[in-house]
């Protein structure tokens, strides 16, 4: 890897345009710490509503990782390495979440999980999404899937086919070799791509807003915070928030790099 050299004019300007993106992204964060003080953010952790916030949004984005993780990285793999006919299609609606309006999907989620037959099926199961943690859970995962599922499939086809076929001409079964090859090869991009739809997951407020008001994830409690008491009462809510998702992605991020 090539040192900077202060010298070259073209790595100057890499420099400074790199400083401009770096300045939009860490000075709101800086400035919200600074500008809320020390005492609201204490007294902001004290909050009891708060704190349960915190954990229904952490707990929540969690199971619909853990979701994906057993339904997503099958369909992963199978776009890793296998071709058939609507493989295009099938990437297509997996990126699509990404691209609508949170808004929109919330709507979608609504008009197919609501009071209708699909919503009334998973009745039957004591599943409601409406006013719900699943509904919540349901609204984060639709979202942020995304990010998880093409990372995985990145990471899949960056583990050498030869592997897997060496594994099977030693006789080992085709759900060995998944769990003992390609996974273990491929588990950076899997914890990245868990590491972002969590993260992802814990932002979500457009379509969590429109499934399920109450109970509030922390996005909801701060939006409602704003709209009746102003910044004054949102901002350190904010603040620890993302103090504390800074610190639990740290966390895992440094332990992940360990494995």
């Amino acid at each position: 890897m090539k040192a900077l050299s202060k010298n070259n004019t073209f790595n100057i300007t890499l420099v400074a345009l790199a400083l401009i993106v770096i300045f939009f992204l860490s000075v709101p964060i800086i400035k919200i710490f600074l500008g809320v003080g020390s005492e609201k953010l204490l007294e902001t952790i004290k909050d009891g509503e708060a704190i349960d916030s915190i954990i229904l949004t952490m707990k929540v984005s969690a199971w619909a990782m853990i979701f994906v993780l057993f339904t997503g990285l099958p369909l992963a793999y199978i776009l890793a390495r296998y071709e058939f006919y609507g493989k295009s299609l099938v990437e297509s609606l997996i990126d699509i979440p990404v691209m609508i309006p949170h808004t929109a999907a919330g709507i979608a989620l609504l008009t197919t999980f609501g009071d209708t037959n699909i919503g009334e099926f998973f009745k039957i199961f004591g599943i409601e999404f409406i006013g719900t943690e699943y509904g919540i859970m349901i609204a984060m995962m639709f979202l942020s899937a995304p990010f998880l599922i093409n990372s995985a499939k990145d990471g899949f086809r960056k583990v050498d086919v030869k592997l897997e076929k060496t594994a099977r001409t030693l006789g080992a079964s085709p759900m060995n070799v998944f769990f003992r090859i390609t996974i273990p090869n491929a588990k950076k991009d899997i914890i990245n791509g868990a590491l972002m739809m969590w993260s992802r997951g814990l932002g979500e407020f457009g379509a969590v807003i429109i499934l399920v008001y109450h109970p509030m994830t922390t996005p909801v409690l701060i939006f409602d915070r704003f709209n009746s008491y102003g910044l004054s009462y949102s901002a350190p809510l904010a603040a620890v928030i993302i103090g504390f998702s800074m610190f639990v992605f740290l966390i895992v991020r440094f332990v992940a790099n360990r494995l």
